[in-house]
């Protein structure tokens, strides 16, 4: 992509949300509105919704439907965030998608004295792609929060509620029952709502609004059964029935113990989303598209010997889903951290959670402006109950870490942040997504395979 343009876009207002989605609307008005006709399926939740999402495209594709994705935020490249049936958006493409969106964008602010967000024109930059490419169906994932989320222009087929958890307080709010309010904004009067596994007092909220909305309300947990879970560092199966079909024994190349709940909450929207096209999904598109999906940097295993896994779990919620994916594998070896976070996280909650099974931690800073100082996690990693703690850059946190895990016959977790995930990705030579400017998109059994030390 031109730098010009894209170093503009990264240079708008990245983080937090508007009052309101006023200039989001005036934006698209300038494209002539690149969303109207699209059929979406709107995700949002603290955690699980990015899984889910990659889960649904793939299968819907699998079906030879033509299906738009688009994500936040990108582990390394800016074209992760959108795609156009089975990969990302080309280069030429998302150049001349972007220019477009930043000739509105300046247009808006003259007119409004209100200067359109990043993440408002990176939403405007998929629904113009997406058009373009004439994709109608398309999964979209919420940014930050969802009632006041530039994605909520849109009215959805379905709407789908991942587990919620607290996160980005200062923006939703510091209890479960008001960010589920925050989440279940985007529901729309007689939308189907699919539920995912959530505790019950944010249940409760998402249940209420979809009532008042008169909402159909699919619970997950009820619809789907995903039974017989194993797991190894390689992937996930199980058996998957529902209603009207049984899959019978499925294939993640996702490793997490957690992605059972997202695999239940995918099964029950893709059926939601089948019955509101009036269309059907053939049994073999989901057994398919569920074995190819690639979504990196959850429970990844990036390096065979010594094992190393990436996962951006950021929050405590998060942390508490990784450690009992780590207890589900049966890990013998002495565990060491590699952890990085930014400033805004509950950093001691998520390390508290964490820190009972790492005998070593490398504390490191987060390729954000918003990152902690390395010096700081690594403070609050001794006061969790982490006895050895040293402080360095990623490369060479990653490099020792590995060379204790060896001599140790251990394990290495790198998580805290999906930027620090993707940037240990690259170092470690695991990023999956270096074919996609060659047009090819990423194959699990091919490009997610661990490297060796």
């Amino acid at each position: 992509m031109a730098n010009s343009v894209l170093d503009r876009l990264y240079a708008r207002r990245r983080f937090g949300m508007r009052p309101g989605l006023a200039s989001m609307r005036a934006l698209l008005a300038r494209l002539d509105n690149p969303e109207a006709g699209l059929a979406a399926v709107h995700v949002a939740g603290t955690n699980g919704k990015g899984s889910v999402t990659a889960l649904m495209t793939e299968v819907l594709s699998a079906a030879g439907l033509r299906t738009g994705r688009y994500t936040s935020p990108h582990l390394l490249q800016f074209c992760e965030r959108f795609w156009l049936d089975d990969r990302p958006a080309d280069e030429a493409a998302l150049d001349a998608a972007t220019g477009e969106v930043e000739t509105a964008a300046l247009a808006v602010e003259r007119e409004s004295g209100e200067a359109p967000t990043f993440f408002e024109c990176a939403t405007a930059i998929a629904f113009l792609l997406f058009r373009r490419a004439g994709i109608r169906l398309a999964v979209v994932e919420t940014g930050l929060g969802g009632r006041l989320d530039a994605t909520n222009v849109l009215t959805p087929l379905v709407s789908v509620i991942t587990r919620i958890g607290l996160d980005h307080c200062e923006q939703l709010g510091n209890t479960l029952a008001a960010i589920a309010a925050e989440k279940a904004g985007i529901l729309k009067p007689g939308r189907p709502v699919v539920c995912g596994a959530m505790p019950d007092e944010a249940r409760g909220v998402v249940r209420r609004m979809a009532q008042d909305l008169g909402c159909r309300w699919i619970d997950a947990a009820e619809e789907v059964n995903v039974a017989s879970v194993s797991v190894s560092l390689d992937g996930l199966t199980a058996r998957v029935s529902t209603s009207s079909r049984d899959l019978g024994k499925v294939r993640l190349p996702l490793a997490g113990v957690y992605q059972a709940e997202n695999l239940a909450t995918a099964v029950a929207a893709l059926e939601a989303t089948a019955e509101e096209l009036h269309i059907s999904l053939p049994d073999e598109a989901f057994r398919a598209g569920l074995a190819r999906v690639c979504w990196p940097a959850r429970f990844q295993l990036a390096v065979r010997e010594p094992p190393v896994i990436v996962d951006g779990a950021h929050n405590p919620d998060g942390a508490a889903a990784l450690r009992e994916a780590l207890r589900r594998l049966k890990v013998h070896g002495p565990m060491a951290l590699v952890a990085g976070f930014c400033d805004d996280k509950d950093t001691t909650g998520f390390l508290r959670v964490l820190a009972s099974g790492m005998r070593r931690a490398w504390a490191v800073p987060v390729p954000s402006p918003r990152s902690l100082p390395a010096a700081a996690t690594a403070e609050r990693m001794r006061a969790a109950g982490i006895a050895s703690v040293e402080a360095a850059e990623v490369p060479a946190a990653l490099a020792a870490a590995q060379a204790w895990a060896r001599a140790e016959g251990g394990l290495v977790v790198v998580c805290g942040s999906l930027f620090l995930a993707g940037e240990a990705l690259q170092q470690l030579q695991a990023y999956p997504w270096s074919l996609a400017a060659a047009g090819r998109a990423p194959d699990p059994n091919e490009q997610l395979q661990p490297t060796k030390a």
